[in-house]
């Protein structure tokens, strides 16, 4: 499913080990290709917030988007480039870990680490609008969630049974791999 792989070790400042590959200079980034589609947006009736009111059918059209959520190698190596707007703590996370998700960054650090990886690799990469993280989150299904209806500690990191975030990769994919 992985539609290509960005090695960060390969952009200036090598150095950073990565648990994923267990190779130094191999700080990998594995991008999946998201197939366009309709999908009703927002919650139904007796679910949700008002603001996510009333569910309307959305298209996406296809687009790219991480496989995991950045991780903290990943922060860090970007983090390490130069500044394009605005300068990053390459370890903002509270709880610590390579391939742990990073943690405790704001929307204009998101963007810049974005930014940084677009200067890096001549690519453009952004944050996925709102419509397409819920489409890419729920991969075609109707349910609430891409695994059905009802949430458990064993399906997702959830009701405090890890007491921190997990590896990415601990759990299931979607159907579209994410």
């Amino acid at each position: 499913m992985i539609s290509f792989t960005e090695n960060l070790g390969n952009i200036k400042n090598k150095g950073i080990f990565s648990l994923i590959t267990g190779k130094r200079d191999q700080v990998l980034l594995d991008i999946i290709t998201i197939p366009g589609g309709k999908f009703l947006m927002g919650s139904p009736d007796g679910e949700g917030y008002d603001d996510e009111k009333p569910q309307h059918e959305v298209t996406i059209q296809p687009f790219y988007m991480g496989k995991y959520p950045i991780t903290q190698a990943q922060w860090e190596k970007v983090a390490s480039l130069p500044k394009v707007n605005i300068d990053l703590n390459s370890k903002p996370s509270y709880f610590k870990g390579e391939n742990l998700p990073v943690e405790q960054v704001s929307w204009l650090e998101a963007q810049e680490f974005c930014a940084k990886l677009t200067k890096a690799t001549g690519k453009l990469y952004r944050l996925p609008s709102e419509s397409e993280w819920e489409y890419a989150c729920r991969a075609k299904t109707t349910t609430q969630y891409h695994f059905g209806d009802n949430i458990t500690a064993d399906l997702v990191n959830h009701d405090r049974k890890y007491g921190k975030t997990t590896e990415v990769g601990k759990f299931s994919p979607n159907a579209f791999g994410l």
